[in-house]
């Protein structure tokens, strides 16, 4: 059992999939504070002046509050802010993720190979033979 262990994670697939998951969630933190520093602050400006979108919320049992920490200790909570956040990070991950993907396609696709000539059935290369042997006199 061991063995097939071994074998098992010294696989190239597992040793990939282990590095990706890795690099995605320190690539995730990267992309989270893009948003939440750079992004967010730029919307809010937009949006009212408000920098934090995560505190914008609809309250569903008419409680008053001010942040959403707030709203939800009162009730039930629409929190749209945070919903627009993690889309955002999505849109952001996503869009990194095909600049990536694009560039190592364009790096590991080698030129395509011009077809071979499609090959002839035997009466056709019968009548290439008469053909040629026409030309000649």
């Amino acid at each position: 059992m061991i063995n097939e262990f071994r074998t098992f994670i010294s696989r190239g697939n597992v040793l990939d999939l282990a590095v990706g998951v890795i690099i995605g969630a320190a690539f995730t933190a990267i992309i989270n504070s893009f948003v939440n520093d750079i992004i967010n602050p730029l919307l809010g400006l937009l949006l009212g002046g408000r920098a934090d979108m995560s505190n914008y919320f609809l309250p569903l049992a008419g409680q008053t509050a001010t942040t959403l920490v707030e709203a939800r200790a009162a009730g039930p909570v629409l929190a749209y802010g945070s919903f627009l956040n993690a889309v955002i990070n999505f849109l952001f991950v996503a869009f990194v993720i095909f600049l990536i993907v694009r560039t190592a396609n364009r790096f590991n696709t080698r030129p395509a190979e011009p077809p071979a000539p499609p090959q002839l059935t035997p009466s056709e290369r019968l009548l290439a033979e008469i053909r040629d042997l026409l030309a000649q006199r």
